[in-house]
């Protein structure tokens, strides 16, 4: 009878964890992301994002450099966008209230929080220096979104705490528990004032670098400019106290740059692509 159930609870939990698991676009790997709802994440996001305008210095949308942003961001999204309607992808995006904001901050820094909140940091734009620059930022925080890497470390971390359900983390908040609370802040920065998107993994960074890559070829965006921008931004980290968040659990500078030029040939395909139309 004990082995019976034991056979039973195993055979559970492997259904689980098959039913928890999604596709990445365009890379096609399998991520564990079931613990938590598209929507739930979305809803946490939008809520942590409006903390952190509210709290910032928001850049004018009359600004150039905002209007830049918006360009850029406005681009990009659209080719993402279509990519995955086409593709069977849309339900990815269910729920998505765009919005490219530019904030005043010295850190060299940008990111995209689920549900498509992008905010780029007044320290970041001498790194990115013109618009395609901006581009392959761009590109690589929308991935993150696209590829739903918070909900994969949100539900990692539940997992690893032993928690099923997104409702258990939200009770754990409420009653002040610190591992829940720790769980949502690994995530969304939540109760640091940040509004950033924590570190990711280098598996997350890795594919953030590829599809990031790709989505700005899609969008007319040549892609060599991608391996010049991250040139740019390691000589960046090697003179800064703390290097920018943006290098964050990534391999070595030069391990990351040939990994891009070996991706270059990819990405443009997509850039050609979009030169013909």
């Amino acid at each position: 009878m004990r082995t019976f159930l034991k056979s039973s609870i195993t055979a559970c939990l492997l259904i689980s964890v098959i039913w928890a698991c999604q596709k990445v676009p365009l890379t096609g790997r399998n991520q564990f992301v079931g613990l938590v709802s598209n929507e739930q994440m979305i809803q946490m996001s939008f809520a942590e994002y409006k903390g952190f305008m509210d709290t910032s210095k928001v850049v004018s949308t009359n600004n150039r450099d905002a209007e830049m942003i918006a360009r850029v961001g406005g681009r990009i999204k659209t080719a993402v966008e279509n990519y995955l309607i086409q593709n069977n992808y849309s339900e990815i995006i269910n729920g998505y209230q765009w919005e490219f904001k530019l904030v005043q901050s010295k850190e060299m820094n940008a990111w995209c929080m689920p549900g498509g909140k992008v905010c780029f940091y007044t320290g970041i734009l001498p790194v990115c220096k013109d618009e395609a620059g901006v581009a392959v930022v761009m590109g690589h925080e929308i991935a993150h979104a696209i590829a739903s890497h918070g909900r994969e470390r949100m539900s990692q971390a539940m997992a690893a705490q032993g928690i099923t359900t997104l409702g258990a983390v939200g009770a754990g908040l409420y009653t002040g528990n610190q591992q829940t609370m720790e769980i949502v802040g690994q995530v969304l920065g939540v109760g640091t004032n940040l509004g950033y998107v924590l570190p990711n993994s280098r598996k997350q960074e890795s594919e953030a670098d590829k599809l990031g890559l790709i989505f700005m070829s899609m969008a007319g965006y040549d892609p060599q400019n991608a391996v010049a921008f991250w040139e740019r931004m390691a000589e960046a980290g090697k003179n800064a106290q703390k290097p920018p968040k943006l290098l964050s659990t990534h391999p070595a500078d030069e391990d990351r740059i040939a990994d891009l030029k070996k991706q270059l040939p990819q990405a443009q395909k997509y850039y050609t692509s979009y030169a013909k139309k």
